[in-house]
């Protein structure tokens, strides 16, 4: 069943923040739209809004059908202790139709009032969402991903990064809605996975919005954009795809200033007319009265006429001003500037793993023969569950070993950005675990976190009730306070807006220290400058080579 959603003047406030205000959405059938704006712009509450989880202010959401199934992919992975078989199941809606049939046929079988139509609606939703071959059917995805069948009754907590990004993909695979709504879907993906992805939802019949980071994902599958203005909290639609966007928004800014810059010019030149205007009839109208050339009353009369048609004059200049059209000046959004602090230099060699090997359940990693020297650029590629991060962990000495030997040199000073952005969170305020964790006052710290888009509002906050994108940008903001020779990034670009992004990008290629990184972002990749690159396939080192 194809279905089509309607938005109309959807407004809402969290607090005192407000978020949306008259927001509004149509998205048809094949209609791929890509939903972007800044970080803590709404996108990922207007998707929570639409699927029915967050009810608006004002407005409302309405589904041509009613009857439609709409699904929502969250931007991060849910931990919530079920095993992976009951999580797919539930976020497919197969549980819950199971559930609903079951009790529709009890219904049936003792006779209760309108069971019979119950039971119809019940079975018609339980074959739409796919329910009746979903074990056959979750089988063959499984396969097909490479996933090892042990994962299905594993519980959630106890999956990776990236067998969550999987299972994440698996889910969108299994479901069988009319219309999607995906947020950050491409979060932690390897590169075969954001292949999957992107064939699947090209092939989509349904609608589906999508909240993405990744340039190459958006220009590759998007049909249209809806952009979320950070200062009106309101829309703009365009059509044609990404690069459209792109272009169309670049000259959209240019007009805007380019009518803003016209109207100043020529209110500027009207007011100096003005203004010249009075100070001539002012002047004109001293001398007339105070020194006049000859007794004659006629001289003095046309003098003082002449200085009264000069400030009427004035008077129609200023309302000239009045009638013209006023023009904004174009507000400029705010945009990140970001510097990594270099700490004193290390010794030539960062790390060195000798033989290292690094058992977790059924993974083994290694063994692994690695020095990493100053100043080197290393990538770490790999598809998920490679064991990347794990690399990553003995490389730094966090990870224990199970055989081997592992070496930091001295004055290695670690700047770290890691997948699950956990270094600043709990119940403290952010402010307080900002200064504990960097030792600034509180003035300096305000001002850092206020350039990296963390105002005055959400310092009080609890570290833990921010936002995916705002605790990266808190965990840069303690890269820029602190300082590192080493710096460490595991899929960096997750959950942050596109300029911030960029701004990583410019931030990396000034910053002379050593860098590591693991990112599966294609375009990140291929601005980044590297010196060297590792390759891993199933926790063994396959590739080790310069760029």
């Amino acid at each position: 069943m194809t279905a089509a959603l309607h938005a109309r003047e959807i407004g809402l406030s969290l607090g005192a923040r407000h978020i949306l205000d008259s927001i509004d959405l149509n998205v048809d059938p094949g209609q791929r739209i890509g939903l972007v704006g800044p970080n803590g712009v709404g996108k990922s509450t207007l998707l929570k809004v639409i699927a029915g989880q967050l009810p608006p202010d004002h407005g409302a959401v309405t589904l041509n059908p009613a009857s439609a199934i709409v699904g929502y992919l969250a931007q991060e992975p849910e931990r919530t202790d079920e095993t992976v078989r009951a999580h797919v199941a539930r976020r497919t809606g197969v549980s819950a139709a199971s559930i609903e049939l079951d009790l529709a046929t009890a219904g049936l079988a003792a006779g209760d009032a309108g069971a019979d139509d119950r039971y119809s609606d019940a079975l018609d939703h339980w074959l739409a969402i796919g329910a009746a071959d979903f074990d056959a059917r979750i089988g063959d995805v499984w396969a097909d991903l490479g996933l090892d069948e042990r994962l299905l009754d594993e519980r959630l907590p106890v999956l990776s990064g990236g067998e969550a990004a999987r299972v994440g993909l698996a889910t969108l695979l299994l479901a069988r809605f009319d219309l999607y709504l995906l947020d950050e879907p491409t979060n932690d993906l390897d590169l075969d996975g954001l292949a999957r992805l992107e064939r699947f939802v090209n092939g989509l019949g349904a609608g589906c919005v999508i909240v993405s980071h990744d340039r190459t994902f958006l220009q590759r599958t998007i049909t249209h954009v809806v952009e979320i203005d950070e200062f009106t909290h309101r829309t703009t639609r365009y059509s044609g795809g990404w690069d459209a966007y792109l272009h169309e928004r670049e000259v959209a800014r240019q007009q805007a200033w380019q009518a803003y810059e016209e109207f100043d010019t020529k209110r500027s030149a009207l007011a100096g007319r003005a203004q010249r205007e009075r100070e001539w009839a002012t002047q004109g109208l001293s001398k007339a009265k105070k020194k006049p050339s000859d007794n004659d009353k006629n001289i003095k009369s046309f003098k003082i006429n002449q200085t009264e048609q000069l400030a009427g004059k004035a008077a129609r200049t200023d309302k000239m001003i009045e009638r013209l059209d006023v023009v904004e000046e174009p507000r400029e959004p705010w945009q990140l500037r970001m510097e990594i602090a270099l700490a004193e230099r290390s010794g030539d060699v960062v790390a060195r793993l000798q033989q290292a090997v690094v058992r977790r359940d059924s993974f083994t990693l290694g063994p692994i023969d690695l020095q990493v020297g100053y100043g080197e650029r290393i990538v770490i590629e790999g598809p998920n569950g490679s064991g990347k991060s794990t690399l990553l962990g003995a490389l730094l000495g966090e990870t224990p070993l199970t055989a081997g030997t592992h070496w930091r040199g001295p004055g290695v000073v670690i700047g770290r950005l890691e997948q699950a952005r956990q270094q600043l969170t709990g119940e403290v305020s952010v402010l307080a675990a900002f200064l504990a964790a960097t030792g600034m006052t509180v003035s300096e710290a305000r001002t850092l976190l206020a350039k990296f888009g963390i105002a005055a509002d959400h310092v009080g906050r609890p570290a833990e009730s921010l936002s995916p994108g705002e605790r990266t940008r808190l965990v840069l903001a303690l890269l820029m306070a602190k300082g590192s020779n080493c710096l460490v990034l595991d899929e960096p670009t997750n959950h942050l807006d596109l300029p911030a992004i960029e701004q990583i990008e410019q931030a990396l290629d000034t910053f002379t220290g050593t860098v590591l990184l693991v990112s599966h972002d294609r375009s990140l990749l291929a601005n980044v400058r590297r010196t060297r690159t590792l390759q891993l396939a199933d926790g063994r080192l396959v590739r080790d080579e310069p760029a």
